[in-house]
């Protein structure tokens, strides 16, 4: 086939379904049994590849079914794979999460390990957090104690105990929100209470079972003799724990696959981390390795912006340098757009979509992704204003909402329901509940219509599908979606954060507040590893567009306030020297550009700046005042019992080693030294340096 031919869509595994993949899919499809590494690209098919490797193994007699294990990291992915390996004949095919996969298992072994009653799930850790917190004397307001709870799951996840956090965490200059062993005092009682409460949390499901498996040799041979094959998607993203858990249960086979792309690893602040995927050809050196770059989904304009960004990546090792090649017809190039403030941009951005929805475009095909969700506030008032419907992804979970369980109830009640037409009466039942032909006003009105509507459009799909489907049919299939989370569409336009965007794609995508403090996060700043992450975030967000994209940014947060903000770092190189958003920003005064004190050129980047000179022009860093530096930011932290870069990073010490400040204005004027610093370290600083002299 032409390698511009867009891949079929799922349907029986046959020799002419075969043909219609490409080179590299079929390659990936039909490699022999054993340990497969797919390095698959944004929009290069990997679950149709995925799940037509399942379903070629199954129809090939190599493996039931039922022995195949299928894992994936949410349970709308899990649902989607089950979804198409139904479609494809492979019903029967386990596809779970990792904790859903652990629960099933450690529910069937438990009597035989433990041999008592079972443990119960701890749905939610923050009321248990919080009574380690009191005794610990840490926070214990909300947003402390969900930091803590974070904390407490990186840990685990990165299988670390509470003795060992304090050391860890300052090796892996991790940013902590209270002392260090203050956390780990809290990761320690929070231990204790939940075991004496006969209480398991998430990420117990995978240690028990792993240590199951390790330690029972019975157990694990009747879990080796029920499952032959593995299948990991999101390779990328395991964490330590999942990875000591898979291992339990490969024992000494290898009869795996993995797919993944390091490019779009985001969830290292979780304890993700690509080693495994990136590692995988040396741990099995018999490995099929494939690589799938050809990308079904963005036009090449798309492409073209993804694959520049990603190419200024720092220490990108062999394994990430995947380079995706557009397969789709041209479309327009990306627009940037710059604003006074964030309410223009939010104005722009909402007239811009309902202009875009007049002249065609439905709205389900668009979505506004920013960096966090304190940002969607501005873009929910913007939208409401024109009359523009929208859904927050990441928010209220489509199930929960009330009118979806009225609806799913009185369906349910119904039986058969009027008629033998299956959405003739799913419109029927749904109309006393507020189904009507016209949108109604006011937002909260017309979002609950657009609740009922989406289910009225699976009842549709269902029905050209399946036209067997009668209407106890279509309740057990609204369970299923709810049990994987996995919605229906809904027809408004899209609030989503980049990372709840992971996975999906829309023909038109606005990313939208990229300027430095938030993308990259003002927390990651100074740490190269932290900033790369973020790099590839927006990686992420430029890949959800199938056609149209659009970036903005906004100088100030409000109206009459100064335009002191910069545009993200990562779109110097994005955008075309012709576009009128090319130009050099502002200084933070709205002076005169910043220049490199040693040529004069104009400063780009936030290193850069804080340097006050170009990357290339050679540095005058006093080497023995840096030292100095370095050694009493050292004695510091240790005081204080925080990380070193806490108090400042490598960047910023060495800004001041280069510039030696002489007085406060001169040392706060160094980007990264504001009041609170100057307060806490400055009279320090400023005697090392006069010391210096």
């Amino acid at each position: 086939m032409s390698h511009r031919t867009r891949p079929c869509q799922d349907g029986a595994v046959t020799a002419d379904a075969l043909d219609a993949l490409d080179d590299e899919q079929r390659a990936a499809v039909t490699a022999p049994r054993g340990p497969v590494c797919v390095l698959a690209g944004a929009g290069t098919g990997k679950t149709r590849t995925i799940t037509r490797r399942i379903a070629h193994l199954v129809r090939s007699g190599h493996v039931a079914p039922g022995q195949v294990l299928a894992v994936t990291f949410t349970a709308r992915a899990a649902g989607e794979l089950r979804t198409r390996l139904r479609a494809l004949g492979a019903d029967g095919v386990q596809a779970r999460t990792f904790h859903a996969a652990a629960l099933r298992q450690l529910r069937y072994f438990w009597p035989r390990v433990v041999g008592d009653e079972p443990w119960q799930l701890l749905e939610g850790k923050l009321r248990v957090v919080g009574q380690a917190a009191a005794r610990a004397k840490a926070g214990t307001d909300q947003d402390a104690l969900r930091d803590l709870a974070g904390e407490i799951e990186w840990a685990k996840a990165s299988l670390i105990t509470a003795e060992d956090y304090p050391a860890a965490v300052v090796k892996r200059h991790r940013d902590v929100p209270a002392p260090a062993e203050q956390v780990a005092a809290v990761y320690a009682g929070y231990e204790t209470l939940k075991n004496r409460a006969a209480m398991l949390d998430f990420d117990d499901l995978l240690l028990h079972t792993a240590a199951a498996l390790e330690e029972h040799a019975s157990v694990a041979q009747e879990f080796r003799d029920r499952y032959r094959c593995f299948v990991v998607d999101e390779y990328q993203d395991v964490t330590p724990l999942q990875q000591r858990l898979l291992d339990a249960w490969l024992g000494d086979r290898d009869d795996l696959t993995v797919v993944g792309d390091a490019n779009q690893t985001i969830y290292t602040f979780a304890g993700a981390t690509p080693r495994y995927l990136l590692d995988f050809p040396r741990r099995f050196p018999d490995a099929v390795l494939v690589r799938l770059q050809r990308d079904y989904r963005s036009t090449p304009q798309v492409v073209a912006a993804a694959n520049t960004l990603i190419s200024a990546a720092r220490g990108r090792i062999a394994g990430s340098r995947l380079r995706l090649i557009g397969q789709l017809p041209p479309g327009p190039d990306p627009d940037f757009a710059e604003h006074d403030d964030e309410p223009a941009e939010a104005a722009a951005v909402a007239t811009k979509i309902k202009r875009m929805i007049a002249e065609g475009t439905p709205a389900a095909e668009i979505a506004v992704l920013f960096r966090i969700n304190a940002q969607s506030e501005a873009y929910e008032q913007a939208l409401t204003e024109v009359g523009v419907p929208f859904q927050v992804r990441g928010g209220e979970r489509f199930f929960a909402r009330p009118e979806v369980r009225r609806a799913v109830s009185a369906l349910r009640v119904a039986g058969q329901g009027p008629g033998g037409d299956l959405v003739a009466a799913v419109r029927a039942l749904l109309a006393p509940i507020g189904l009507i032909e016209e949108p109604p006003p006011g937002a909260n009105a017309r979002a609950q219509w657009e609740s009922l509507l989406a289910i009225v459009g699976l009842a549709e799909e269902l029905a050209a599908v399946r036209p067997e489907t009668d209407l106890p049919r279509f309740v057990a299939e609204l369970q299923t979606r709810a049990d994987a989370a996995h919605p229906p569409t809904v027809q408004g336009v899209t609030l989503a954060s980049l990372h709840a965007a992971k996975g999906l794609e829309w023909d038109v995508v606005f990313l939208v507040g990229l300027v430095d403090g938030t993308l990259p996060i003002q927390h990651a700043d100074g740490d190269d590893e932290a900033v790369e992450e973020e790099r590839r975030l927006l990686y992420v967000g430029l890949t959800r567009a199938r056609r149209v994209l659009t970036l903005s940014w906004a100088l100030a947060r409000s109206p009459g306030r100064g335009r002191s903000r910069r545009r993200s770092r990562f779109l110097y190189g994005l955008i075309p020297d012709h576009h009128p958003a090319s130009r050099i920003p502002a200084s933070r005064s709205g002076g005169a550009k910043p220049r490199c004190r040693i040529c004069g050129a104009p400063l780009i980047g936030a290193a850069a700046m804080k340097l006050r000179r170009c990357a290339a022009c050679p540095s005058d860093v006093d080497l023995e005042l840096l030292d100095r530096l370095k050694q009493w930011r050292a004695s510091t932290a240790r005081q204080q019992q925080v990380p070193a870069y806490v108090v400042f990073t490598d960047a910023t010490l060495t800004a001041i080693a280069e510039q030696r400040p002489a007085d406060p204005a001169a040392l706060v004027a160094i980007p990264g030294i504001g009041a609170r610093k100057l307060d806490r370290y400055g009279s320090a600083v400023l005697a090392l340096v006069t010391d210096a002299r």
